[in-house]
Protein backbone atom coordinates (compact mmCIF):
# COMPACT_ATOMS: atom_id res chain seq x y z
CA UNK A 1 0.00 0.00 0.00
CA UNK A 2 1.52 3.98 -0.57
CA UNK A 3 0.82 6.28 2.18
CA UNK A 4 0.74 9.89 2.12
CA UNK A 5 2.57 11.20 5.28
CA UNK A 6 1.46 15.26 5.87
CA UNK A 7 3.34 17.63 8.03
CA UNK A 8 0.99 20.19 8.71
CA UNK A 9 3.86 22.65 9.35
CA UNK A 10 7.01 24.21 7.96
CA UNK A 11 10.41 22.11 9.09
CA UNK A 12 11.63 19.65 7.26
CA UNK A 13 13.46 18.32 9.64
CA UNK A 14 10.46 17.33 11.54
CA UNK A 15 9.10 16.10 8.40
CA UNK A 16 12.92 13.44 8.53
CA UNK A 17 11.84 12.49 11.99
CA UNK A 18 8.75 11.57 10.98
CA UNK A 19 9.91 9.46 7.96
CA UNK A 20 12.42 7.82 9.94
CA UNK A 21 9.84 6.33 12.88
CA UNK A 22 7.47 6.11 10.03
CA UNK A 23 9.78 3.94 7.75
CA UNK A 24 10.22 1.59 10.73
CA UNK A 25 7.26 1.32 11.84
CA UNK A 26 5.81 0.32 8.02
CA UNK A 27 5.52 -3.19 6.88
CA UNK A 28 7.06 -4.13 4.11
CA UNK A 29 5.91 -3.12 1.20
CA UNK A 30 4.21 -0.25 2.67
CA UNK A 31 5.54 3.00 0.24
CA UNK A 32 5.67 6.18 2.01
CA UNK A 33 5.21 9.74 0.57
CA UNK A 34 6.49 12.65 3.01
CA UNK A 35 5.43 15.94 2.59
CA UNK A 36 5.83 19.27 4.41
CA UNK A 37 3.93 22.17 4.36
CA UNK A 38 4.85 24.82 1.95
CA UNK A 39 3.44 27.48 4.13
CA UNK A 40 2.70 28.14 8.00
CA UNK A 41 4.33 28.23 11.67
CA UNK A 42 7.64 25.91 12.68
CA UNK A 43 5.62 24.05 14.94
CA UNK A 44 1.94 24.01 15.98
CA UNK A 45 0.95 24.62 19.66
CA UNK A 46 -2.21 26.54 19.53
CA UNK A 47 -5.82 26.55 18.09
CA UNK A 48 -4.57 29.30 15.63
CA UNK A 49 -2.17 27.88 14.13
CA UNK A 50 -3.62 24.95 13.95
CA UNK A 51 -6.36 25.73 11.70
CA UNK A 52 -3.22 27.32 9.80
CA UNK A 53 -1.90 23.74 9.53
CA UNK A 54 -5.53 22.44 8.77
CA UNK A 55 -5.50 24.75 5.92
CA UNK A 56 -2.03 23.72 4.73
CA UNK A 57 -2.71 19.96 5.08
CA UNK A 58 -5.67 20.37 3.22
CA UNK A 59 -4.12 21.93 0.16
CA UNK A 60 -1.06 19.38 0.18
CA UNK A 61 -3.71 16.44 0.09
CA UNK A 62 -5.33 17.94 -2.60
CA UNK A 63 -1.97 17.98 -4.39
CA UNK A 64 -1.01 14.27 -3.73
CA UNK A 65 -3.37 12.09 -2.20
CA UNK A 66 -4.72 10.58 -5.72
CA UNK A 67 -2.87 7.34 -5.80
CA UNK A 68 -2.45 6.37 -2.58
CA UNK A 69 -4.38 4.20 0.07
CA UNK A 70 -4.27 6.51 3.09
CA UNK A 71 -3.57 9.63 4.31
CA UNK A 72 -1.31 10.50 7.76
CA UNK A 73 -1.44 14.13 9.47
CA UNK A 74 1.18 13.61 11.03
CA UNK A 75 0.71 16.13 13.83
CA UNK A 76 -0.34 16.21 17.40
CA UNK A 77 -3.73 17.74 18.01
CA UNK A 78 -4.85 16.22 14.21
CA UNK A 79 -5.42 19.50 12.71
CA UNK A 80 -8.01 18.73 9.50
CA UNK A 81 -8.08 15.40 10.39
CA UNK A 82 -11.71 15.24 10.54
CA UNK A 83 -12.43 17.93 7.55
CA UNK A 84 -10.20 15.50 5.22
CA UNK A 85 -11.93 12.51 6.17
CA UNK A 86 -15.65 14.13 4.26
CA UNK A 87 -13.01 14.77 1.03
CA UNK A 88 -11.16 12.04 0.41
CA UNK A 89 -12.31 8.88 -0.34
CA UNK A 90 -9.18 6.72 1.57
CA UNK A 91 -8.68 6.48 4.91
CA UNK A 92 -7.89 9.83 7.25
CA UNK A 93 -5.85 9.12 10.24
CA UNK A 94 -3.82 11.66 12.95
CA UNK A 95 -1.23 10.96 15.52
CA UNK A 96 -3.85 11.89 18.46
CA UNK A 97 -6.42 9.57 17.21
CA UNK A 98 -4.15 7.04 16.63
CA UNK A 99 -1.90 7.14 19.72
CA UNK A 100 -5.26 7.80 22.23
CA UNK A 101 -6.46 4.55 19.86
CA UNK A 102 -3.14 2.56 20.99
CA UNK A 103 -2.85 3.87 24.74
CA UNK A 104 -6.69 2.65 25.28
CA UNK A 105 -5.76 -1.21 23.94
CA UNK A 106 -2.97 -1.18 26.39
CA UNK A 107 -4.76 0.51 29.83
CA UNK A 108 -7.70 1.76 31.08
CA UNK A 109 -5.58 5.80 32.05
CA UNK A 110 -3.16 7.54 30.01
CA UNK A 111 -1.05 10.44 30.40
CA UNK A 112 0.14 12.74 27.67
CA UNK A 113 3.62 14.02 27.84
CA UNK A 114 4.02 16.95 25.29
CA UNK A 115 6.63 20.05 24.61
CA UNK A 116 5.57 22.82 25.48
CA UNK A 117 3.01 24.23 28.54
CA UNK A 118 1.10 25.95 26.19
CA UNK A 119 0.32 23.12 23.90
CA UNK A 120 -1.57 21.73 27.01
CA UNK A 121 -5.25 23.23 26.85
CA UNK A 122 -5.39 22.26 23.18
CA UNK A 123 -4.83 18.68 23.56
CA UNK A 124 -7.05 18.29 26.45
CA UNK A 125 -10.16 19.98 24.12
CA UNK A 126 -8.49 17.16 21.33
CA UNK A 127 -9.14 14.45 23.80
CA UNK A 128 -12.50 15.65 25.12
CA UNK A 129 -13.36 15.72 21.16
CA UNK A 130 -12.47 11.67 21.20
CA UNK A 131 -14.52 11.17 24.08
CA UNK A 132 -11.90 9.79 25.94
CA UNK A 133 -11.61 12.70 29.15
CA UNK A 134 -12.44 10.26 31.51
CA UNK A 135 -9.04 7.93 30.51
CA UNK A 136 -6.77 11.21 30.58
CA UNK A 137 -4.65 10.98 33.74
CA UNK A 138 -2.67 14.02 33.17
CA UNK A 139 -1.02 16.06 30.58
CA UNK A 140 2.54 17.03 31.32
CA UNK A 141 4.89 19.17 29.37
CA UNK A 142 8.39 20.52 29.11
CA UNK A 143 8.25 24.34 30.56
CA UNK A 144 11.72 25.39 29.40
CA UNK A 145 12.77 27.24 25.75
CA UNK A 146 12.95 24.83 22.83
CA UNK A 147 15.98 26.30 20.88
CA UNK A 148 15.67 23.51 17.87
CA UNK A 149 12.60 22.34 17.36
CA UNK A 150 14.41 19.03 15.85
CA UNK A 151 16.38 18.82 18.68
CA UNK A 152 13.86 18.43 21.98
CA UNK A 153 15.03 14.59 21.55
CA UNK A 154 18.91 15.44 21.54
CA UNK A 155 18.61 18.03 24.21
CA UNK A 156 15.58 17.29 26.90
CA UNK A 157 14.65 13.57 27.08
CA UNK A 158 16.00 13.10 30.86
CA UNK A 159 13.74 15.93 31.67
CA UNK A 160 10.94 13.67 29.32
CA UNK A 161 11.93 10.98 31.05
CA UNK A 162 11.21 12.08 34.15
CA UNK A 163 7.74 13.74 33.44
CA UNK A 164 7.01 10.52 32.17
CA UNK A 165 7.69 8.92 35.71
CA UNK A 166 6.04 11.07 37.28
CA UNK A 167 2.69 10.73 35.42
CA UNK A 168 2.67 7.00 36.40
CA UNK A 169 3.60 7.59 39.83
CA UNK A 170 1.43 10.94 40.97
CA UNK A 171 -0.54 10.34 38.10
CA UNK A 172 -1.33 6.91 37.95
CA UNK A 173 -0.85 6.71 33.85
CA UNK A 174 -1.14 2.90 33.10
CA UNK A 175 -0.26 4.06 29.48
CA UNK A 176 2.25 7.26 28.31
CA UNK A 177 1.59 8.86 25.05
CA UNK A 178 4.47 10.75 24.07
CA UNK A 179 2.94 13.63 21.78
CA UNK A 180 4.56 16.04 18.90
CA UNK A 181 6.24 14.90 15.66
CA UNK A 182 9.40 16.33 17.11
CA UNK A 183 9.10 12.68 19.33
CA UNK A 184 8.60 10.49 16.76
CA UNK A 185 10.54 7.68 17.90
CA UNK A 186 11.49 8.42 21.36
CA UNK A 187 8.91 5.68 22.55
CA UNK A 188 11.17 3.05 21.25
CA UNK A 189 14.36 4.55 23.18
CA UNK A 190 12.61 4.93 26.60
CA UNK A 191 10.40 2.13 26.73
CA UNK A 192 12.53 -0.61 28.39
CA UNK A 193 13.19 3.03 30.84
CA UNK A 194 9.46 3.10 31.91
CA UNK A 195 7.42 0.93 33.95
CA UNK A 196 3.84 1.27 31.41
CA UNK A 197 4.18 0.86 27.92
CA UNK A 198 4.65 3.55 25.86
CA UNK A 199 2.62 4.77 22.61
CA UNK A 200 4.09 6.73 19.81
CA UNK A 201 1.83 8.63 17.18
CA UNK A 202 3.67 8.25 14.44
CA UNK A 203 3.71 4.49 14.52
CA UNK A 204 0.66 4.03 15.74
CA UNK A 205 -0.93 5.90 12.32
CA UNK A 206 1.53 3.94 9.72
CA UNK A 207 0.46 0.63 11.34
CA UNK A 208 -3.23 1.64 12.05
CA UNK A 209 -3.62 2.54 7.96
CA UNK A 210 -2.01 -0.26 7.26
CA UNK A 211 -5.00 -2.05 9.37
CA UNK A 212 -7.43 0.08 7.59
CA UNK A 213 -6.10 -0.71 4.33
CA UNK A 214 -6.64 -4.65 5.28
CA UNK A 215 -10.26 -4.34 6.63
CA UNK A 216 -11.32 -2.65 3.08
CA UNK A 217 -14.20 -0.92 5.18
CA UNK A 218 -15.77 1.18 2.42
CA UNK A 219 -16.14 4.87 2.59
CA UNK A 220 -19.48 7.23 4.19
CA UNK A 221 -21.69 8.01 1.13
CA UNK A 222 -24.26 9.13 4.47
CA UNK A 223 -23.71 10.59 8.25
CA UNK A 224 -21.46 13.03 9.36
CA UNK A 225 -18.39 11.93 7.31
CA UNK A 226 -20.19 11.72 3.84
CA UNK A 227 -19.06 14.17 1.22
CA UNK A 228 -19.86 17.84 1.37
CA UNK A 229 -22.75 19.17 -0.83
CA UNK A 230 -22.25 20.48 -4.33
CA UNK A 231 -22.71 24.52 -3.93
CA UNK A 232 -20.20 26.72 -5.62
CA UNK A 233 -17.28 27.67 -4.35
CA UNK A 234 -14.47 30.47 -5.47
CA UNK A 235 -10.94 31.69 -4.91
CA UNK A 236 -9.98 28.51 -4.10
CA UNK A 237 -6.15 27.17 -5.12
CA UNK A 238 -7.17 24.85 -8.29
CA UNK A 239 -5.87 21.49 -6.51
CA UNK A 240 -8.08 22.11 -3.53
CA UNK A 241 -10.92 23.34 -6.18
CA UNK A 242 -10.65 20.07 -7.75
CA UNK A 243 -10.65 18.03 -4.57
CA UNK A 244 -14.00 19.77 -3.42
CA UNK A 245 -15.11 18.96 -7.01
CA UNK A 246 -14.72 15.19 -6.86
CA UNK A 247 -16.07 15.39 -2.74
CA UNK A 248 -18.96 17.04 -4.40
CA UNK A 249 -19.81 14.62 -7.10
CA UNK A 250 -19.24 11.55 -5.09
CA UNK A 251 -22.17 13.41 -2.65
CA UNK A 252 -24.88 13.53 -5.76
CA UNK A 253 -24.34 10.27 -6.69
CA UNK A 254 -24.49 8.67 -3.23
Amino acid sequence: MRILVINPNISDSVTALVGSEAARSASPGTELTLRTAPFGVAYIETRFEAMVGAYAAANVAAEHAAGHDAVIVAAFGDPGLAALREVLPMPVLGLTESALASACLLGPRFSIIAISQRIQAWYREVVQANGLEGRLASIRALDRPLARIDGIQEDHTEALLALCERAVTEDGADVLILAGAPLAGLARQLAGRLPVPVVDGVSSAVRQAEMLHGLQPGTARRGSMAPPPAKPHQGLPSALAALLDAAQARSASA
